[in-house]
């Protein structure tokens, strides 16, 4: 038994490192990228999955008593939120308008749904919009 109590506290430590890893590299991305939609992106993404390493962890500790079973709730709850709300919340950044970094090259909530600017690399033979169905390029 002493074995398997040992293994187990190995996988939660290893669990709880990799949380904390990807809780880090969150904070990370909220203090250096340029903008709004680009730090949800680092909060949403990346704190997931870093709360879920943790919560594994405790789960992993805990086994299947109230702790743990909350520890699950908790994790599923976050699995369930954090991508919809950071969703929302760039949604509502757009249309209260805060603008998209310089670097950034698509913009789907733009008024034609089409790439905001082009990359240098493409040809300007391209054209900077995809045509809504029904509709022809104009040249």
């Amino acid at each position: 038994m002493a074995v398997l109590a040992n293994i187990l506290d190995i996988i939660s430590i290893i669990f709880l490192v990799v949380g904390l890893i990807f809780l880090c590299l969150g904070m990370l991305g909220l203090l250096r990228l340029p903008d709004v939609y680009n730090r949800l992106h680092a909060t949403t993404k990346v704190a997931t999955l870093g709360a879920l390493g943790v919560l594994v962890s405790i789960i992993i500790q805990e086994g299947y008593t109230p702790m743990g079973v909350k520890a699950l709730t908790v994790g599923l709850f976050i699995l369930l939120t954090a991508p919809i709300s950071g969703h929302m919340i760039g949604k509502a950044a757009y249309h209260s308008g805060v603008k998209l970094c310089e670097g950034t090259c698509l913009d789907e909530y733009g008024p034609e749904h089409g790439p905001k600017s082009v990359p240098k690399s493409v040809p300007k033979s391209v054209p900077k919009s995809v045509p809504k169905n029904g509709q022809k390029r104009q040249k």
